[in-house]
């Protein structure tokens, strides 16, 4: 059975970290529609004034956070000594649990920054887990291209396509999130087997499909199979899914907790320095 459109929603323009344009599908609101995910935001900017502040030291509990570039470099550290730089297509994927110092900052001066960061809740036994993060190279991303020009990238989970099964090559987790960077040919159509969940999020970045323009987020019922149309111009999209949690969610800015009193637990441990855990070494 192939999944059926329901609704599409609008990303919104809006700012971020030191002044960084973004623009954004997030809110309480958006929370049944997300879940398992928070929150999608997607930096594209040509003009350094947009993204040159960056994201300085601020703090995370609760959740993991997706960082996926497409152009552009971004320079990350934590307080566990942590560092790193990523690139067009390489992904880091963080695990903020019991709590994260970090910080994220544009590594140019100049060009354009294009990329994402996604917000992935975690359920209530692992809010409190040891922080966490990898970086995940271009080259170790799975992918699949066909005879149209068309390409899957999956980072994580499995797709079917043209009867090959691709998978992101990270370890089991328990909302099963499925990520993966969508490009399609111009006129083409492309079919997706996905079994597995309830619904497919599928957030049009560039081009236009037969039913989601630029910047519009479409939620896909129930199925098996997700068939996508270009437009004229072709269309690139991230498609998104995951173990719904149908949890309470409590958010306080960058902590996401179940109460809130857990909340004003994280707020006093931020306040008293015992957010996070020592840095080890």
């Amino acid at each position: 059975m192939n999944r059926v459109l329901t609704q599409v929603y609008r990303a919104r323009p809006s700012r971020d970290g030191d002044g960084v344009k973004i623009n954004r599908i997030a809110g309480a609101q958006m929370n049944r529609v997300l879940d398992p995910f928070l929150m999608i935001d997607e930096i594209h900017a040509d003009l350094a004034a947009d993204y040159l502040g960056g994201f300085p030291e601020h703090p995370h509990r609760g959740f993991e956070t997706i960082t996926y570039m497409k152009a552009g470099r971004m320079r990350h550290r934590d307080h566990m000594g942590n560092e790193g730089v990523i690139g067009p297509g390489d992904v880091q994927w963080m695990t903020a649990g019991r709590g994260v110092l970090h910080s994220e900052m544009p590594e140019q001066k100049e060009g354009l920054m294009h990329g994402f960061q996604l917000w992935l809740n975690l359920p209530a036994a692992e809010k409190m887990k040891p922080a966490a993060y990898r970086d995940i190279p271009s080259t170790e991303i799975a992918s699949y291209k066909d005879a149209h020009g068309s390409e899957l990238r999956v980072i994580a989970g499995e797709i079917g396509i043209d009867g090959t099964r691709i998978s992101g090559g990270l370890p089991a987790m328990a909302t099963r999130p499925l990520l993966a960077d969508l490009s399609v040919a111009p006129g083409a159509d492309i079919v997706l087997e996905i079994a597995e969940y309830e619904q497919v999020l599928v957030f049009v970045y560039a081009g236009v499909n037969s039913e989601i323009d630029t910047s519009g987020l479409g939620v896909y019922g129930k199925g098996d199979q997700l068939t996508l149309r270009a437009g004229a111009q072709g269309f690139e999209a991230l498609v998104l899914s995951g173990k719904a949690l149908r949890e309470p969610i409590a958010q306080h800015g960058p902590f996401v907790m179940n109460q809130p009193e857990e909340i004003e637990q994280a707020i006093r441990d931020f306040q008293q320095g015992k957010l996070v855990a020592p840095a080890s070494g």
